[in-house]
């Protein structure tokens, strides 16, 4: 039988997952079997008591570290399909219903086009991309469904990356020749070019994509996030 595991990792985002969570309520088609996995991280917030208090949804308490606290998720998740989901993007009306279309056909993992909730030259650039079917075009805030059997072949997230834990796991899904865009849009949130600046931000992001290509280590991608993005 068909079941969508949606899995969302937070940290303090009391009002993102709140948001998310009656999002999902409205937009998923209740066709086929599915269960919502928050992984909480250690928030102080109240995110943790938020969650416990809202109907049918899981809540799983692991270390921090998104690639972690995914890979807990996946681990308790029954569906046969997992749906990974950042907490401040939302995926379109009848989302679970096009990932099921898609892995039917044999493509076991992909995600869907993206837009942003601000009109920013760069981000409107930015967001034209998602469209296209390539690695350099791809990113976790447009989420990332993956049949369970092809994610525990790959063995999961690498929790060795604290960032580029999303990008990492996806090059290994092009490798396998496994992924595709579903022509649907999730919208997602730009706070993170708010207040960093979109200009400023998109520079850092390529030049930790550089750093990637080159071979940097782990190590110096997560300093040099620390050091210029807040």
């Amino acid at each position: 039988m068909i079941k969508v595991s949606i899995i969302i990792p937070i940290l303090n985002e009391v009002d993102a997952i709140h948001r998310l969570l009656l999002h999902i309520e409205k937009t998923i088609s209740k066709t086929y079997s599915y269960e919502v996995i928050v992984v909480d991280g250690g928030s102080s917030d109240g995110s943790q008591n938020l969650v416990q208090g809202i109907k049918n949804v899981i809540l799983v308490q692991t270390e921090k570290g998104r690639a972690k606290q995914m890979n807990a998720g996946a681990k308790i998740a029954k569906g046969s399909i997992l749906y990974f989901l950042h907490c401040d993007s939302f995926p379109p009306t009848d989302f679970d219903l096009e990932i099921i279309k898609q892995v039917d056909k044999g493509n076991l993992a992909g995600c869907f086009r993206m837009k942003f909730d601000y009109n920013h030259p760069v981000l409107l650039v930015s967001q034209w991309f998602t469209r296209f079917n390539h690695i350099s075009c791809r990113g976790g805030d447009q989420s990332l469904f993956v049949a369970k059997h092809l994610f525990d072949k790959i063995n999961g997230f690498n929790e060795s990356y604290i960032i580029y834990e999303d990008n990492e796991i996806i090059r290994r899904l092009y490798q396998e020749k496994q992924f595709v865009v579903i022509p649907k849009y999730l919208i997602t949130s730009a706070r993170r070019y708010r207040i960093n600046g979109a200009w400023k931000l998109q520079y850092h992001f390529t030049v930790i994509h550089l750093k990637q290509k080159l071979g940097h280590s782990n190590e110096s991608m997560l300093n040099y996030y620390k050091k210029n993005i807040s």
